[in-house]
């Protein structure tokens, strides 16, 4: 779950203001620290053969919930990426994206 450090660097200019300690913040903290420490119990466990993202996601907390708002926050930035690349690709690669998006409409 590392972040790229392009999305480091976007959260920090961002300033101080979204950072400012409330209740609701406090809580966000706890409750991202109690998953963390789940997550890693787990994954230290000598026992564990196969890490299993399912087990992680449907036996944590929480997890689940938050994984499926964080991959939906940072949709807009993979949009743009992609937009960006575009011109990028050659004129094969552009359309065999077209026909993936023709069958994803099927």
């Amino acid at each position: 779950m590392p972040r790229k450090p392009a999305a480091i660097k976007d959260e920090s200019e961002k300033g101080t203001d979204d950072v400012l300690p409330n209740e609701e913040n406090k809580d966000e903290v706890e409750e991202l620290k109690r998953m963390l420490a789940a997550v890693l119990n787990y994954l230290s466990d000598d026992e564990v053969e196969e890490i299993d993202i399912e087990y992680l996601l449907n036996n944590t907390e929480g997890l689940r919930k938050w994984w499926d708002q964080y991959r939906e926050s940072s949709r807009k930035q993979l949009e743009a990426e992609i937009k960006k690349s575009l011109g990028e690709l050659s004129l094969e690669e552009l359309e065999r994206i077209q026909e993936q998006i023709k069958e994803k409409k099927k």
